[in-house]
């Protein structure tokens, strides 16, 4: 369905509630299209994320210790005894795929 802008101004709340319903909306400006108005789904990202191929489910169970389980760059910084490059690590490499997706 296509809505030229004017009338996408004047009735903004009808136009949000057919892309939620699931309607693609294209916005027109002197009948040229320019914009994509669509629902957004409601998935779990972690799902979103690995079933587009950027995030890899685990292959097998993380292993519990006793107390508090210790993070990822602290197993490795005990194993190697070298510290942990922040673009390596994997909380900080996950914490800049949310924030690149957000933008």
């Amino acid at each position: 369905m296509e809505v030229p802008v004017s009338a996408l101004r004047a009735e903004l709340r009808s136009w949000i509630e057919r892309a939620r319903a699931g309607e693609e909306v294209v916005v027109t400006e002197r009948g040229v299209p320019v914009a994509r108005l669509s629902g957004i789904a409601t998935a779990d990202l972690v799902t979103e994320l690995t079933r587009d191929g950027l995030l890899t489910p685990p292959t097998s169970e993380r292993p519990q210790h006793a107390g508090a389980a210790p993070r990822d760059e602290e197993v490795e910084r005990a194993t190697t005894g070298q510290p942990v490059p922040a673009a390596r690590s994997t909380r900080s490499g996950v914490a800049a795929l949310v924030r690149r997706i957000r933008r």
